[in-house]
């Protein structure tokens, strides 16, 4: 299928797809930004190994698209968008590579800004950060937030505690059993907030050094098998890996009351979403549960404070329970409900900004203004 084709058939309206190529830096990104209405669309750089050029192509388009709806249900000043960079992380890595990549950003003068993603660490926000100011998760000696992840995994904890209120009516999760899929940079924080807790915790991962590591800490944990876990018996579902993991193969095998987790795009297609409230399984929707990094870099954005940052995450508590309330009032599944909130935000800013386009407008004189004046 070519280019075009492909985008007609996965994006949903994108303002802009940006194909980034540097043959002497062995850059090989896209760039996709899905909407602005809010404000400057801001997503993390993911890198990954991608089989084809048009899984990466994909993989953005909904990645992007995802970040829109974060940002609305999230009520931030920002819009959607995000980048992919075609490579192993473990290997392809150089400074070239992200300072080229950063020169493609800056080229878009603030209309995205990036951030770490998977794949991505402060290392290559730093290296961004050379060649371009529209960038967040930058080293703290460079006055910026650093890693994300913490206050993403925070955020999903607030959203299990969330569901499991819902699901379960209880207001702790001492003595239940969570199963954690994916032990990046969010899975492991995650674990270290459920351990807290008093949580029964399996955890799995394709990558063996990071199980080892996690167990290492955390002794009581309970290791599963990565091609099991999703079928694996428990109160929660956690999916912090990579997308689509409720799907045809899974939906039906799966044995847990609640899924909930930090990954994005866990549903392979929408019509999954239906197929768990059919079997009674509670759906945070992925876009509303893993806010929490978001968040932290609007702070950033802000003019940042780790307290401060911790303190909103804990709005996707309540961000959560709007979304299984409208669910139920309406006779919707949550995935459909999350939706919504996020598009009557999108139209409502939209209709304000069209009506008032041209009374308020002057050039921004920093990154920090052309955020919170959006």
């Amino acid at each position: 299928m070519h280019t075009f084709e492909l985008i007609e058939k996965h994006g949903d309206n994108h303002e802009q797809v940006v194909f980034c190529r540097n043959k002497e830096a062995g850059l090989r990104a896209i760039i996709a930004i899905h909407n602005t209405a809010l404000g400057p669309a801001l997503g993390g750089t993911r890198m990954w190994p991608y089989k084809s050029e048009e899984d990466a192509l994909v993989d953005v388009l909904r990645l992007s698209k995802g970040m829109t709806y974060k940002a609305s249900v999230a009520g931030l000043n920002l819009g959607g968008g995000k980048a992919v960079i075609i490579g192993d992380p473990k290997r392809d890595k150089t400074e070239e590579m992200f300072r080229a990549f950063g020169a493609f950003v800056n080229s878009l003068g603030g209309a995205y800004i990036t951030a770490e993603d998977v794949g991505t660490t402060e290392k290559e926000m730093e290296y961004i950060f050379m060649e371009t100011p529209f960038v967040t998760g930058i080293p703290a000696a460079f006055g910026g937030s650093g890693d994300p992840s913490p206050y993403t995994a925070h955020g999903v904890f607030m959203a299990i505690k969330a569901s499991v209120k819902e699901k379960l009516g209880a207001d702790n999760l001492q003595g239940l059993r969570i199963n954690v899929q994916g032990l990046g940079n969010v899975g492991r924080h995650l674990v270290e907030f459920l351990v807290g807790e008093g949580v029964h915790v399996g955890v799995a991962d394709i990558d063996q050094d990071k199980v080892k590591a996690i167990t290492a800490r955390f002794k009581d944990l309970k290791v599963l098998d990565a091609n099991d876990i999703v079928t694996t018996e428990c109160d929660v579902f956690a999916p912090c890996a990579l997308g689509a993991v409720i799907n045809d193969q899974t939906v039906s095998k799966l044995k847990c009351k609640i899924v909930c987790g930090g990954a994005n795009n866990q549903l392979a297609e929408a019509r999954h979403g239906d197929a768990l409230r059919e079997l009674g399984i509670l759906y945070a929707p992925d876009f509303v549960a893993n806010a929490g990094g978001l968040m932290n870099v609007f702070v950033e954005l802000e003019g940042y404070s780790s307290d401060r940052a911790f303190d909103k995450t804990k709005k996707v508590y309540e961000n959560l329970m709007r979304v299984f309330t409208m669910a139920k009032t309406e006779g919707l599944s949550t995935h459909v409900a999350a939706d919504r909130i996020a598009e009557a935000r999108l139209s409502k800013i939209s209709s304000l900004r069209s009506h008032l386009q041209g009374r308020t407008a002057r050039p921004y004189s920093t990154l920090k203004e052309m955020v919170l004046r959006s």
